[in-house]
């Protein structure tokens, strides 16, 4: 199945609350889970991907450490304003073990996907890989 959440076949992370040079949000849609974003220890934190083109999507899976409380809100305009909520979900906390998670997104579909971590189990958190089924 084709992941349209990949950078390969023209998705962006168009905006993320931190950054740190060495671990760019850009990582979170490279495909790799050895590759990551890292928030900078304040939360809320939020990025938002854009997609290459409008998306219908059945499932979001999230691999990440130390989220605790995600929301997950979709835009289908041309500039990521007018976001609806879609899901939110509590993620178990897993001791030194990469977190992935799964959140049913019922057949939406969206052009932009805005992911905000509202708590984590940690001051740090960070995302490995988002992947979207359609």
């Amino acid at each position: 199945m084709i992941d349209p959440s990949l950078s390969s076949l023209g998705a962006h992370v168009v905006l993320a609350s931190s950054s740190d040079e060495r671990h760019p949000p850009e990582n979170i849609i490279d495909g790799n889970t050895e590759t990551f974003w890292m928030s900078t220890g304040m939360f809320p934190q939020e990025f938002i991907i854009r997609f290459a083109q409008s998306t219908k999507m059945s499932l979001v899976t999230m691999h990440c450490f130390n989220v605790k409380n995600l929301r997950i809100e979709k835009s289908m305009s041309e500039d990521a304003t007018n976001f609806e909520f879609v899901a939110e979900k509590e993620f178990e906390h897993i001791e030194g073990s990469l977190q992935t998670n799964d959140i049913p997104l019922s057949g939406t579909s969206a052009t932009y996907l805005r992911f905000i971590i509202t708590s984590g189990y940690d001051h740090f958190v960070s995302v490995h890989r988002v992947s979207v089924e359609g």
